[in-house]
């Protein structure tokens, strides 16, 4: 018995979630493709840098095409390109943002 509410405080207590903050940005850039740096920070609920480190590594693996128009950038989603885990390489990354489209 102890040990089940034990279990269950700490699984109650940690804090996960199914995507990653890759995926979160990916999904907020194909519903807001003009966002800016803070609004997609806020919007996946990490840090402004974080967020430039992350859409730097989308734009080099060819996830975000990033095109400058004025003084604002427009991000466009290769939805083509596939997952990157082994289990799922098979697959678009379309098929997730259909989801949350």
């Amino acid at each position: 018995m102890y040990y089940q509410a034990m279990a269950k405080t700490l699984t109650t207590n940690r804090e996960w979630t199914f995507l990653s903050n890759h995926g979160h940005l990916l999904v907020h850039l194909n519903r807001n493709p003009d966002s800016r740096v803070r609004e997609i920070a806020e919007a996946v609920g990490i840090t402004e840098r974080s967020a430039q480190a992350i859409l730097a590594d989308l734009e080099d693996a060819g996830y975000v095409e990033i095109t400058r128009i004025g003084r604002r950038n427009h991000y466009t989603v290769n939805p083509k390109l596939k997952f990157r885990h082994p289990s799922e390489a098979s697959k678009p990354i379309s098929s997730l943002l259909r989801i949350f489209s």
